[in-house]
This record gives structure tokens, sequence and C-alpha cells, in this order.
């Protein structure tokens, strides 16, 4: 069992952290390449595309082929992409090479985590996906370093020695046993699952923190910038918060085994709407940093919870795990696009207070809906 959660903890820390890589190369690239903001966005956002895309492609691969194949597949994309950031030189190369990488991140979550969990006793779940989790935003913060060394020293060093790395971890994968595949229709137990009531809130309760994250993301950085923050001041806050997040997710995940998977959800529910109301009013660096660093601390407790609610919900709908966790990535990538893009867009036709106040009223909404849910408590092992 510790072997096979160092293995998830580390695959979707490489994960991450070569996401989160690209953001410091980026004017580099720009000058190179000729790249408008359009453009740059275009690569930037490629990786979100490339997860959605692969989805329920991999939570189908996990039902059909099992867990250690689907994962070997994924670590073999991080591997192929890695070298083409390394070698590309033109950016529809670099496009689809970050495309690809979102592919292959869909596989690697979805088979990795359905992996853990169907090694999990029930009501440790929440705790041991909180600790991968808060592996993988360690990888957040430590992207911009990789990417920081990449244009020290070469794109070329750097991520050709991600792709060592992702081959050390596919070797070590081999060795660990798998998981038999499930039988029967995946996309059968799919439907299923999708006419569940607990399923379609956990798919929710996952997308509405990723919405927030998108609009957050694109909106903070910008008040940030008109109020005078330097690069190194928004990099160090979203780095802060970030921390912040790593180590509440553990603790939320832990907290949902022992006192319901709601219970820290409703906690963030709260959080988020009272910080979706303040984060357009400061009016000086410090404060926008405080209120960044409190909402995301209350959008933290909300990814274990929702993603042990959601493998619940699976198992007691018959769902294969891999599908359950493909649609968790499903939920991640539709809630960033969205926020990310049309936060963005509405903030820009009227003022950031406008998506801002949107998505209070969709926590104050979502709250009083989970009100009125029964208590989510974790299985019983047995």
């Amino acid at each position: 069992m510790r072997r096979l959660f160092l293995l998830v903890a580390a695959v979707v820390l490489v994960d991450t952290m070569f996401f989160a890589a690209v953001a410091p190369l980026l004017p580099e690239y720009s000058d190179e390449f000729d790249l408008s903001k359009t453009g740059a966005g275009i690569l930037s956002a490629a990786y979100p595309a490339g997860t959605f895309a692969g989805a329920l492609p991999s939570g189908w691969l996990v039902a059909r082929w099992g867990v250690k194949p689907t994962l070997l597949l994924g670590l073999t994309m991080l591997g192929v992409s890695s070298l083409a950031f390394a070698f590309a030189e033109h950016i529809v190369l670099l496009d689809g090479a970050r495309f690809l990488q979102g592919v292959g991140g869909a596989c690697m979550w979805a088979a990795g985590m359905a992996w853990l969990v169907s090694a999990t006793p029930p009501d440790r779940r929440g705790e041991l996906i909180g600790s991968a989790l808060a592996a993988a935003i360690v990888g957040v913060l430590l992207g911009p370093v990789l990417g920081g060394a990449a244009t020290v020293l070469s794109p070329e060093a750097v991520f050709s020695g991600v792709a060592v790395v992702a081959g050390g971890l596919a070797a070590w994968a081999s060795t660990i046993p798998g998981v038999a595949p499930g039988a029967g229709s995946p996309l059968r137990g799919l439907g299923r699952a999708f006419r569940r009531p607990s399923v379609l809130a956990a798919f929710w309760l996952f997308t509405l923190p990723a919405l927030f994250a998108g609009v957050i993301e694109v909106l903070a950085p910008l008040r940030l910038d008109e109020l005078g923050a330097s690069g190194a001041a928004i990099g160090a806050i979203f780095l802060i918060s970030a921390a912040l997040e790593a180590t509440l997710s553990p603790l939320a995940g832990r907290i949902s085994d022992r006192r319901g998977r709601l219970a820290p959800i409703r906690a963030g529910l709260v959080g988020a709407a009272v910080m979706a109301a303040l984060l357009p009013l400061p009016g000086t660096v410090v404060l926008v940093a405080a209120a960044v660093l409190l909402a995301i601390g209350a959008l933290g407790v909300f990814w274990a919870p929702a993603m042990a609610m959601l493998s619940d919900a699976a198992e007691a709908s018959g769902l294969d795990l891999g599908l359950a966790f493909a649609l968790s990535n499903l939920a991640w990538a539709v809630g960033h696009l969205a926020g990310a893009g049309a936060g963005g867009a509405l903030a820009e036709a009227t003022s950031d207070a406008v998506p801002y106040g949107l998505l209070g009223v969709i926590c104050a909404a979502t709250l009083a809906f989970v009100m009125t849910m029964r208590r989510e408590r974790a299985p019983a092992a047995g």
C-alpha cells in the first residue's frame, strides 16, 4: 500500500510540475515564436483542453484495460510530450505536445487514483486522496522552478530529464501488481451513474472550485498588476496560496472520513461565498493578496471530499472507479476552461465584480442545496 501511494503521489507530482512549468517560459516562447496574447493563451490552455478530450476515454481504458496499462500509457504520453518541449522548433508542435500532455494527465489521474482507492479502506479514502492531491499541489509549486531551470540551462536538458523521470516511473509502476479491469459495459455503467443524484452532486462539487479557481487565476494577477505588484510578488502570492491548499487538502479529506463528506464542503462553500463578495473590493496589494489567500484556502477544502464523494457514489452505482475519476478530470477541465475563459471575458465586458458576484450567488445556491442533502459519511471498512 505504501509503495502504491508513493508511486501515485510521484506520478501526479511530476504531471502537475510539468503542467506548471510553462508559465515562466511563456515570455521566452512569445519572443521566439512571435506569439500574440491569444497565441500564448492557446499554449497555456492546451493542457486543460487535452484533459477534457481525454477524460472519458481514459476512464474507459481503465475499465477495459486495467489501471496499470492505462497509467503506463499516460506516462508514455508524458515522456513524448516532454521530449517535444525539449526539441520542437515550431509553436504548433508545442501546442500539440501540451495537448498530448493533457490527455496523458487524464490517463495518469484516472488510473492512478482508481488504483490507489481500490487498495484503500473506505474509511481512509478521503485522507489518502487528500494526501495525493497535496503531492499534486507540491508539483504546481515546483513547476515554475522547473521552467526557470529550463530558461537558465536549456529546454533540451531540463525536459529531456522529465522524459527520463517518466520512464523511471513507468519502470517502477511495472513492478507493482495491478488491478483486473471490471466486467460489463463501462459506458452503460456511466449512463446509469449519471441518473443518480449523488453522482451529479459530487460532479458539480468538483466543478465549482475549478470554475472559481479559473476566474481567480485570470482576474487576480491582472488586478495585482494594476495595483503595482511585481511579477515576483504575484508569483509569491500564488505560491503561498498553493502551499496553504496543499496543507488543507489532506486535513479536509481526513475530516470527511470522520464527519461525513459534506462537512468540509459546507465550510468551504461558506468561505467561498464570502470571499466572492470581498475579492473585487480591496484597493491595495496586501489586501488583494489576503483575499486571494483566503479564497484559495476555502476552495482547497473541496477537492478531496468531493473526489472521495464521487468515488463513493460511483461504487454505489456500480460504476468503475476509473470512470469515476475520469469524471473528476472532466469536471476540473470544464470548470477551469469556463472560469478562465468566460470569467475573463465577462470581467472585460463589465467589471471584476460581476463574475465574482455570480460566483457568490452560485456558491450560496449550492450551499442551500447541500444543506438539504443527507449527511454523506465515508463507507465503513469491511
